[in-house]
C-alpha cells in the first residue's frame, strides 16, 4: 500500500510528475483549510500552507539522489529561514506538517502522504475543539489610577484580603505630568461574581479615578 509510485530508472515521466504535484496541492488545500478552522489565520499564511507541499515536492524531485543539488538547495532553505520572522508554535506545527506532505508526495509514496496529512488534520481539530491542553487561569490583571498625594504601598491592602486569594504589585507607572499613579496588580478572586464589589470599593478610595480590570497578557508562544 505504501510503496512509491516512481520507477526505479532515476527518469521521471509526466504522468509520474503531474500525480504527484497534484497530489501536493490537494494536501496543501486541506491542512491550510485545517488551519483556518483551528485558529486565526492570515491571508498570506493561508497561500502559503496551500502551496508549500507543492514547492517542497518539486525540490525532492528536482534532487533525485544529486548530492551537488541538495547541497546548493540545502543552503537556500537556510537563506530562506535566515529571512523568516519567528511565528508561533501552530504556525510552525502547521508549516512542518505542509513540508512533510511535500516530502512524502516528493518520494512518491502518495498514499503514506494522504494518510499521514488526515491523521494529523483530525488530530488538530479535535484537540482544538476539546479542553485539552486548556489552563484554568482565574487571575486577573487590575490597573489602578490614584493621585500622587496618596501612599500606595498599603491602601488596598485590607480590600485585597477580603476580595482576593492572591495579588502582586508587578508596575507602578507615573502618568499625567507625574500627577498621577498607575498600579498594575495580577490578582487573584476568591469569589469572582464580587468583581465589581471590589471595583466598587477601589473607587472610592482612589477618588473614582481610572480602575481597569481584565485577563493577564499573555506572552507569544513562539518556537
Amino acid at each position: 500500500m505504501f510503496k512509491s509510485i516512481l520507477s526505479t530508472t532515476g527518469s521521471l515521466t509526466g504522468s509520474e510528475l503531474f500525480i504527484c504535484l497534484g497530489v501536493a496541492i490537494l494536501l496543501g488545500f486541506i491542512i491550510s483549510t485545517t488551519y483556518m478552522l483551528t485558529t486565526d489565520y492570515s491571508k498570506n499564511f493561508v497561500i502559503t500552507l496551500t502551496i508549500l507541499p507543492a514547492m517542497v515536492q518539486a525540490v525532492i524531485i528536482l534532487v533525485n539522489g544529486n548530492l551537488g543539488t541538495s547541497v546548493a538547495i540545502l543552503g537556500a532553505f537556510g537563506l530562506v529561514r535566515f529571512r523568516s520572522v519567528p511565528g508561533t508554535s501552530k504556525e510552525i506545527s502547521a508549516v512542518f506538517l505542509a513540508m512533510a506532505a511535500g516530502l512524502s508526495a516528493g518520494v512518491g509514496l502518495l498514499a503514506y502522504a494522504g494518510v499521514f496529512t488526515i491523521v494529523v488534520c483530525a488530530l488538530m481539530i479535535i484537540l482544538t475543539k476539546v479542553s485539552f491542553g486548556e489552563k484554568k487561569n482565574t487571575e486577573k490583571a487590575l490597573k489602578i489610577v490614584i493621585p500622587e498625594n496618596l501612599d500606595y504601598t498599603n491602601i488596598f491592602d485590607d480590600l485585597f484580603e477580603t476580595y482576593t486569594k492572591k495579588v502582586s504589585l508587578d508596575r507602578v507607572k507615573t502618568t499625567n505630568m507625574g500627577s498621577l499613579y498607575e498600579l498594575t496588580y495580577t490578582i487573584s478572586l476568591k469569589d469572582s461574581s464580587k468583581e465589581k464589589e471590589l471595583i466598587d470599593a477601589i473607587r472610592c478610595r482612589n477618588g473614582n479615578l481610572t480602575v481597569l480590570s481584565g485577563r493577564p497578557m499573555v506572552n507569544r508562544e513562539e518556537l
